[in-house]
């Protein structure tokens, strides 16, 4: 039986600048990280409440260190976007947008729940959704 999702987990070029984005810029706990067989940190574990985490690797050390083709991985995926539940869409957002991030109109969904959008710096999308006293979902 499934309790709930676990993780994200995501590959990337651009390891530095996910841990910025991630950490710094939405304020994501990293719960720990992963040491390849060299010693070298390849992974980060970023706490999104509840249980749940993204996690990022760095590509190439991430198949270097599991023997991986990740181009067969990836080749027929599928992923669209990852949402967080957030609680006062309007003055994230605006914090958001201080720190340089371009951030979309906030909106609301067929689902009744507010959004807005953002992109990682890979550009995976992110919604931001604010559940209302209408949001389907409650």
């Amino acid at each position: 039986m499934i309790r709930q999702l676990a993780h994200l987990c995501f590959f990337t070029d651009n390891l530095s600048g996910m841990i910025e984005f991630y950490h710094k810029t939405l304020e994501l706990k990293i719960k720990f990280t992963l040491e390849n067989s060299e010693d070298k940190t390849f992974g980060y574990y970023f706490e999104c409440g509840h249980s749940t985490f993204i996690e990022v690797f760095d590509r190439k050390m991430a198949t270097k260190q599991w023997s991986e083709d990740n181009d067969k991985l990836n080749s027929n995926n599928h992923f669209r976007h990852l949402c967080f539940e957030v609680i006062q869409l309007n003055e994230f957002k605006s914090k958001l947008e201080l720190s340089g991030l371009k951030v979309s109109e906030i909106t609301t969904g067929m689902d009744n729940s507010r959004q807005a959008w953002i992109n990682d710096p890979d550009g995976n999308s992110i919604e931001l959704m604010e559940y209302t006293y209408k949001s389907f979902q409650l």
